[in-house]
């Protein structure tokens, strides 16, 4: 019988840290609220939305005030909420700058959902903003908060695979409607690569504690299909690691949903499928000694990081997951897209440092025995 996870009072909402919800999509209603309503160290306070009858419809069902609902354009209404201690960024990606730029002026700490801008350049922005303003920001990377991915990262760094010699990752899904904001570039910033494939490219980071010295690509973007008229369909990738590991990815909006990762050593390998899903994650290790399958008791990507966040906010150290880590992940894909452009190997900075971008290290729930 399956061990079920302790009980664990949620830390008074006197001390929970207040989060407005900027943007209800689909994210939002499906997945944030939910999760953050179940947080231990936060709650939702206030929502900021485009369509306030839609707003003032979640505000009643959450237990907040119709005045606890306010419009992009009266977003600065929040300056005055005390309870308000932070923001959920949840917009296009074209809006984050924007969005981020106004909560840091008012003294909002900051959690954004990935990508955190348009390019490198527009997230370095970002990040100097909220230096400017003396506010945290994090890059919700749910995947480095998840127990499955840290057990990952563990048999790799602690060489229970042995010495890493490759790595490849899939992640791909059709995107149908042909209307949909991730397919203009003007409000996205590309196709795939920035929305799922961005995934593979921060896991293999993660995972590693590496960063790539090298890339090589190439992107299809059918000229027939309407749905990609400003962004490419598909990008397959290699990025150069250290010694000699290679990594080969792939990421597409046309193929059907796979999500993997795996990292093979000279001693051992290990295979998550799926590897990036909300739930339903799957880990497999495999050694001379046999094939082991972590499993953990029940949790939620997004409470875990709504909590790490929160913890944060009331420590004032370092995330886990700043603002730095997403920047470097701009970094790596522009040089995707430039390699994809130009036919050539991109050389990037070197980085000797092993989590170079990386903060506060989380606390997350343990392996069942």
């Amino acid at each position: 019988m399956p061990r079920k996870p302790p009980i664990k009072l949620p830390t008074p909402e006197s001390r929970r840290v207040g989060f407005a919800i900027v943007g209800l999509g689909k994210l939002s209603v499906e997945q944030l609220i939910p999760a953050v309503r179940t947080s231990q160290e936060g709650y939702v306070a206030a929502l900021v939305t485009s369509e306030p009858d839609k707003g003032v419809e979640f505000a009643r069902a959450l237990g907040l005030k119709d005045s606890d609902v306010y419009t992009y354009e009266g977003f600065e209404g929040l300056a005055d909420r005390a309870d308000v201690e932070a923001v959920y960024i949840v917009l296009p990606n074209s809006l984050h700058r924007e969005f981020i730029t106004r909560a840091a002026k008012m003294g909002k700490h900051v959690l954004s959902e990935k990508p955190l801008g348009m390019n490198a350049k527009d997230a370095q922005k970002i990040v100097q903003a909220c230096h400017k303003a003396g506010v945290l920001l994090m890059t919700a990377y749910r995947c480095q908060y998840s127990p499955h991915h840290w057990a990952a990262r563990d048999a790799v760094q602690g060489a229970q695979l042995g010495a890493v010699k490759l790595l490849d990752s899939i992640h791909v899904q059709v995107e149908d409607d042909p209307t949909v904001w991730r397919l203009q570039k003007e409000l996205a910033g590309g196709g795939p690569l920035p929305d799922v494939g961005i995934y593979s490219v921060n896991t293999l980071r993660f995972v590693t504690g590496q960063e790539p010295e090298w890339v090589f690509a190439t992107l299809h973007q059918p000229k027939k299909d309407k749905r990609f008229r400003e962004v490419e369909e598909s990008v397959s990738f290699m990025l150069g690691f250290p010694d000699g590991v290679t990594a080969n990815v792939h990421t597409s909006y046309g193929a059907f949903k796979t999500d993997t990762l795996r990292v093979m050593g000279d001693r051992g390998n290990l295979l998550m499928d799926p590897a990036f899903t909300y739930e339903g994650l799957k880990l497999s290790i495999e050694t001379k000694d046999g094939t082991m399958t972590p499993s953990f008791p029940a949790y939620d990507q997004f409470g875990l990081e709504f909590d790490h966040f929160a913890q944060r906010v009331r420590d004032g150290k370092q995330p886990w997951t700043p603002g730095e880590e997403a920047v470097q992940d701009h970094v790596i894909m522009d040089a995707i897209y430039e390699s994809a452009h130009t036919g050539k190997v991109i050389q990037l900075k070197a980085v000797k440092k092993k989590d170079a971008f990386r903060g506060t290290r989380p606390t997350l729930p343990s392996a069942e025995g």
